[in-house]
């Protein structure tokens, strides 16, 4: 990895913006990004993956419609544990979708550069895993043909929605954040398909993206607006990324149930998504840059960059298991306290310690710069990272209800087959996408890589004056 980053200093890669090598253009910038739309043919790797992925997308089909037939007790929830795999997968995809909507809007108004090459697959990969979190609430209703309930639509009886149900809160929060994020996301997208357009020769190809451009051409007043929507998106889009986790997170704190009621779950939640996010774009992010030759655009100092992230949004975290710790002692409260105990040493204790090490303990290695910039160990700390999330949603909703107040009701929860294979559908179903998403559509933001590429250009340094022009400019002495 050393030679690696040595390599990109000395072609100046080790910068987070991207810059044009010896003998590249515009026009080069634009081929390299394009042709892998429509030129590039199918890798057998990229078929290896889409392929396994549709397989475990068969399989959700198949667990989704054997939970309509039957309905959810074929899943291990049960009394106490009324909620289980299901609210802990939804809690964790939608924080996995945060990143990139903080990647394209908050990094976007604080004009950070960095975000250029990775900030359209990031929020593909929102879009994606948003599509994966709501699903696992509408098969939670039990009548899932009956969502349509949620909605505030004028029916004959006048009722309206119970809007003290947290159930309506994710609704709305979550169908807001999807739909301002598909926009934004469509909106940046927009003079790349235009670019594929042109490029595209085949007829059908360019009828697509034609359509996708929405008669796109580049003109001044084309660029004008799209400017302008694009900050107003980000800006509407801003505001989301910590509301819409707030509320997720407010769908326990509400609760009087120990290890729910609490007062910080907005701030622990939002940073454990960005935290989980972040490791997501990396997950992606390093194997993308490495098959599809895109060093020159997702660098090194990007995914140092991500890494900073991670370790300041794993910071909180960590102090957020450390206050919750520190109050459930000193309130005094003893189903709180017990609650930790159980948390640590109970029949939940391995998953417990296993969170623990994956979002507190292996994160601290990014406080050195050669594990910020070692690729296959930022690849294997993302994966840990996942696993730690997804292990923290789990113990979150399971092991508080698992031996709540009463001990007469103490009961266990234990995941069936169904569950794993809801799990493993809905993560078949984001890289099904996502393989879709690199091969339909261009990754990378062209034209804002070209143009952080146009500003980081060397520029010729200006002629000397020729002899008549320095007698003109120099200044003349004075007469005795």
């Amino acid at each position: 990895m050393a030679v690696e980053w040595r390599e990109q200093k000395a072609k100046g890669l080790d910068r987070p913006e991207p810059v044009l090598l010896p003998g590249q253009t515009y026009a080069t910038i634009d081929e390299k990004i394009t042709s892998i739309v429509i030129k590039r043919p199918l890798h057998p790797g990229w078929l290896l993956g889409a392929g396994i992925s549709f397989a475990l997308v068969m399989l959700l089909m198949y667990a989704v419609t054997w939970l309509l037939i039957k309905g959810i007790g074929i899943w291990g929830v049960n009394i106490p544990v009324a909620w289980g795999f299901a609210i802990a997968n939804f809690v964790w995809w939608i924080g996995i979708g945060h990143a990139g909507t903080l990647i394209s809007a908050i990094l976007l108004l604080l004009n950070q550069k960095w975000r250029t090459s990775i900030n359209r697959f990031a929020e593909a990969m929102t879009l994606f895993a948003v599509m994966c979190a709501g699903m696992f609430p509408l098969m939670h209703l039990g009548r899932p043909w009956n969502f349509y309930w949620l909605l505030p639509y004028p029916n004959t009886m006048s009722l309206w929605p119970q809007f003290r149900s947290p159930l309506v809160w994710d609704c709305f929060a979550v169908g807001t954040y999807f739909t301002v994020s598909l926009l934004f996301w469509y909106q940046g997208l927009i003079p790349d398909v235009a670019a594929v357009r042109d490029r595209a020769r085949h007829p059908l190809k360019h009828l697509f993206f034609g359509i996708l451009a929405l008669g796109w051409r580049g003109s001044a007043k084309h660029w004008k607006y799209y400017e302008s929507a694009y900050w107003l998106l980000a800006a509407l889009a801003t505001p989301l990324v910590v509301s819409v986790h707030s509320i997720v997170s407010t769908d326990f704190a509400v609760g009087l149930v120990p290890g729910w009621h609490s007062t910080f779950f907005p701030p622990y939640f939002v940073a454990g998504a960005i935290f989980s996010g972040f490791a997501m774009v990396l997950t992606l992010s390093i194997p993308l840059r490495k098959f599809y030759g895109l060093e020159a655009y997702v660098t090194l100092q990007h995914l140092e960059n991500m890494g900073k992230i991670m370790l300041a949004t794993g910071l909180v975290v960590a102090y957020s298991y450390f206050q919750e710790t520190i109050m459930a002692w000193y309130s005094g409260d003893i189903n709180e306290w017990h609650m930790v105990v159980d948390r640590a040493f109970g029949a939940y204790g391995f998953a417990f310690w296993t969170l623990i090490t994956c979002n507190v303990v292996l994160p601290q290695t990014l406080w050195w710069r050669k594990a910020r910039t070692n690729v296959a160990w930022l690849f294997i700390l993302s994966l840990c990272v996942q696993l730690g999330m997804w292990t923290e949603r789990v113990v979150i909703v399971v092991q508080s209800l698992h031996q709540d107040f009463m001990p007469s009701a103490w009961y266990m929860y234990f995941p069936t087959a169904w569950d794993w294979a809801t799990l493993l559908g809905t993560i078949g179903f984001f890289t099904f996408c996502f393989f879709m998403f690199i091969r339909l559509l261009p990754m990378i933001s062209i034209h804002e890589v070209q143009d952080l590429a146009h500003a980081r250009e060397p520029h010729p340094e200006s002629p000397e004056p020729s002899d008549a022009a320095q007698r003109v400019l120099s200044p003349q002495p004075q007469e005795g």
